[in-house]
């Protein structure tokens, strides 16, 4: 019998601790060819959109696909779990939390292997659902003193900073400009839906890291060429991915001034095929793009642990 996770189920058994565990582990395999990963499809209707990402994680003994629908109601998630074995489903699992928690662990773990080790300070645009994710996972990493907020609703951001300020017992604050929540920063962080840069590159300082979590798609573009020269590495979750949907990327990409080659793998930094940070003035970037192979190994462990706790229900389906 397959099982049916709702969110309630997972924001009781997932924890970010956990998911960075999960989202390095299958890095490393995706880059060392133990994992298999299909760059986003998108199906577009006048009013609304379906997306699908699949792949295969043969160490965690299962293949699936995310599939999840955008339109002007919002947008809505599932990840849907084979056996690797039998080719039966396991599960299906709804994916609002898993996909936030899975986002900011991908930066997480990128700031572990590419922030400065005495990285303090992060300055994050966005303050929605993906931002509380992305300042989660770097809290995990790095020991954060100081945490500045930027992005257009003051209201929102206020109530941002005074919720993950309690939940992390570190001080989260509002920026006063985009300027501000660049400069004195360690870690920057984008994660918006901006077609357009957030903040201008000549203010990223050297031994920055840049994590650019929010521009999934060739309409989007969060930080400018300026801020993508400065980089090396500029490091991806996948370079199929990338060359796809890397709206940051694509100019440089179509100038010559980066090249497709040049991109490195998150996994290949772990896996120590490719260098990371080397020196403390370098500035890093890592574009994250999401995977489908992310939302599988968590998906698989989660079910691991509804079975587990007997949690979840038990759906007659594809067995």
């Amino acid at each position: 019998m397959a099982l049916l996770l709702r969110e309630a189920d997972v924001e009781q058994l997932l924890t970010m601790s956990t998911t960075i565990e999960l989202v390095e582990r299958v890095h490393r395999e995706y880059s060392t060819g133990q994992a298999i990963d299909v760059p986003r499809e998108r199906t577009r209707l006048p009013k609304a959109a379906l997306h699908i990402l699949q792949g295969a994680v043969p160490s965690a003994g299962v293949f699936g696909y995310k599939a999840y629908t955008s339109s002007r109601e919002g947008v809505r998630f599932l990840v849907y779990v084979f056996s690797a074995e039998r080719g039966s489903l396991e599960g299906i699992v709804e994916a609002n939390r898993l996909g936030m928690m899975r986002t900011g662990a991908a930066g997480g773990v990128a700031a572990r292997w590419l922030a400065r080790p005495d990285a303090k300070v992060a300055g994050i645009f966005g303050s929605g659902w993906q931002a509380q994710g992305q300042l989660e996972a770097l809290a995990a990493v790095r020991k954060l003193e100081r945490v500045k907020v930027y992005s257009r609703t003051a209201a929102k951001v206020a109530k941002f900073c005074e919720r993950m300020g309690g939940k992390l017992g570190i001080p989260v604050v509002p920026a006063a400009s985009a300027e501000d929540a660049v400069k004195g920063s360690d870690i920057v962080v984008t994660i918006t839906t901006s077609a357009t840069p957030v903040f201008d590159g000549e203010w990223i300082a050297p031994g920055t890291h840049v994590n650019a979590a929010g521009s999934n798609s060739l309409l989007r573009q969060e930080i400018d060429e300026a801020t993508v020269r400065k980089c090396d590495p500029i490091v991806v979750d996948s370079r199929p991915s990338a060359i796809k949907e890397a709206g940051d990327l694509l100019p440089a990409l179509e100038k010559g001034r980066i090249h497709a080659g040049g991109l490195t793998e998150l996994g290949e930094v772990i896996a120590g095929i490719r260098p990371g940070r080397t020196s403390a003035g370098q500035v890093t970037l890592f574009e994250s793009q999401g995977m489908a192979m992310q939302d599988l190994i968590i998906a698989a462990k989660l079910l691991e642990l509804a079975r587990q706790g007997n949690r979840g229900t038990a759906v007659d389906l594809g067995g």
